[in-house]
C-alpha cells in the first residue's frame, strides 16, 4: 500500500470514534461466520483489525489471535476494550515475519480499502506467504451494488457524543468508472450546540468488484483452491446484485 493510499483510507481520530459509536459491536451473523472456521489451538490472524469489534470476541472465546493495523487512533481503542490483546501498528506488506498462522481474515470488505489492484495483490501475496499448510484464508470486498452519486453533501451519520456534543459525518460521492473505485470524501464535525469544536477530513475510497474479478486476482496469486459465497449462511451464487463476496481460499 503506498503512501497515498495510507492518506486516502486513514482512520482518524473523529472517523475512529463514529466507528466505535455505530460499529463497535460485529454484526451477530458476520462474526458467526468468521468464527465457524477457527478451532482452538489454531494461530490466527486478523489484518486491518480496526478497533476490535471482530478480534476482541474472538479472544473471549479463548483464541490465539493477532490484529495488525496501520491506524493507531484505531488500534488505542482496541487497547481500552482488551488490554494486553496482541497487535500490531503496520502495514501488512511490510510488517516483520510474524507467521505463519492457521486462519487469516479480513472481515466486513476491508480489503476493498486497497484501491489501487497492484497494492491489492501485494497484500494478498503477503497474507498467502502467511499461511500455514493446511491453512485458510477468508475475506470479504464489497461489490458495484454499491456505486452510488451525489455532489451536493449528505449527512452518512450523525451521533450523539454525550454533554451536548454531536458528531456528523457528510460525505459526497462519485463513482471512477475505469479504476472502478468509489471516491467518498468526507468532513467529520464535531459540534456543541452551535459551535463547531474539531473537524477532520477524509479522502475515503473503496474498490468494487464485480464477479470473477478477484477470483482471476486469487488465481493469479497461486491460491490453489477458492470458494466464493453472497452470503455468511455459505449459500448463494455471487452477482453484481450483492452487497458483498465472500471468499474461503487455500494455497
Amino acid at each position: 500500500m503506498d503512501d497515498t493510499e495510507n492518506v486516502q483510507n486513514y482512520y482518524g481520530s473523529l472517523c475512529t470514534e463514529m466507528y466505535e459509536k455505530l460499529h463497535g459491536k460485529a454484526p451477530e451473523d458476520e462474526l458467526e461466520f468468521y468464527l465457524s472456521y477457527a478451532a482452538p489451538g489454531m494461530r490466527i490472524l486478523e489484518p486491518l483489525c480496526g478497533s476490535g469489534r471482530f478480534l476482541v470476541p474472538f479472544e473471549q472465546r479463548g483464541f490465539d489471535i493477532t490484529g495488525i493495523d496501520l491506524s493507531k487512533e484505531m488500534l488505542d481503542k482496541l487497547e481500552e476494550k482488551s488490554p494486553g490483546a496482541k497487535t500490531l501498528l503496520a502495514d501488512v506488506t511490510r510488517c516483520p515475519d510474524i507467521g505463519p498462522f492457521d486462519y487469516i481474515f479480513i472481515p466486513s470488505g476491508s480489503l476493498s480499502l486497497f484501491t489501487d489492484d497492484e497494492a491489492c495483490r501485494r497484500v494478498l501475496a503477503a497474507l498467502r506467504a502467511m499461511i500455514a499448510p493446511g491453512g485458510v484464508f477468508v475475506f470479504s470486498v464489497d461489490t458495484v451494488n454499491s456505486i452510488r452519486y451525489s455532489e451536493e453533501p449528505v449527512i452518512d451519520a450523525r451521533v450523539d457524543m454525550g454533554h451536548g456534543r454531536t458528531l456528523t459525518l457528510k460525505s459526497t460521492y462519485n463513482f471512477d468508472e475505469k479504476a472502478k473505485v468509489l471516491l467518498a470524501p468526507g468532513l467529520y464535525e464535531l459540534k456543541e450546540g452551535g459551535s463547531l469544536l474539531r473537524s477532520e477530513t477524509m479522502d475515503f475510497r473503496i474498490r468494487l468488484y464485480e464477479v470473477g474479478e478477484m477470483e482471476r486476482i486469487l488465481d493469479e496469486i497461486g491460491f490453489s483452491s477458492v470458494r466464493a459465497y453472497s452470503s455468511f449462511d455459505k449459500t448463494g451464487n455471487p452477482s453484481n446484485d450483492c452487497d458483498c463476496f465472500i471468499y474461503e481460499c487455500r494455497p
